[in-house]
């Protein structure tokens, strides 16, 4: 990444790995917008959410994309997400324990049904079903499929355990304080 008005991150991980929390903290700290995909996918609205079209989710993308500066966060990694892999500077692939994951997912059930957590969806237990067969398909197809197309060594960050996004954080914190 050369400097802050030119970074475009990608952020890319199974449900419940972070990415949504470390898109919102890097976008903090560095001063540029984070998208989450789901979010390109789906208008939200209070009385319920509506899919986009194949069409207004190109144009909502091939917009963001255009952009100076972005992060993006999502699970997806299919054809139509190719160009936010290929334009970023970084790809952040967040890899927690699939134990951990699951437990993410719990976790965040309960504070989301205790309402101390806000949700872009329904909180039932169908979604909560929804997300162990997520983390479960991304873990048999979705990380395979991406380190088959898009694991570009030089762009490539594998964040595993805290301490591997401690070193993270701390090498864009340099990157941060010298531009």
């Amino acid at each position: 990444m050369q400097n802050s008005k030119q970074t475009k991150i990608r952020i890319i991980g199974s449900v419940g790995s972070g990415k949504t929390t470390l898109a919102r903290q890097l976008s903090d700290k560095m001063k540029i917008p984070f998208y989450e995909l789901d979010n390109v996918v789906r208008e939200r609205h209070p009385l319920g959410d509506r899919r986009r079209t194949e069409i207004e989710v190109e144009k909502f993308l091939e917009a963001i994309l255009l952009s100076d500066t972005w992060i993006i966060e999502g699970v997806h990694n299919e054809e139509w997400t190719s160009e936010t892999f290929l334009q970023a500077d970084m790809i952040i692939f967040l890899d927690p324990a699939y134990s951990t994951r699951t437990y993410r997912i719990i976790r965040r059930f309960i504070l989301q049904k205790l309402g101390f957590e806000k949700a872009n969806y329904t909180v039932t237990n169908e979604m909560l079903f929804k997300m162990f067969k997520w983390n479960r398909h991304f873990e048999q197809v979705g990380k395979p499929n991406f380190f088959n197309t898009y694991a570009d060594g030089q762009k490539l960050r594998l964040i595993r355990k805290k301490k591997d996004l401690s070193n993270l954080l701390s090498e864009l914190s340099v990157r941060w304080n010298n531009t």
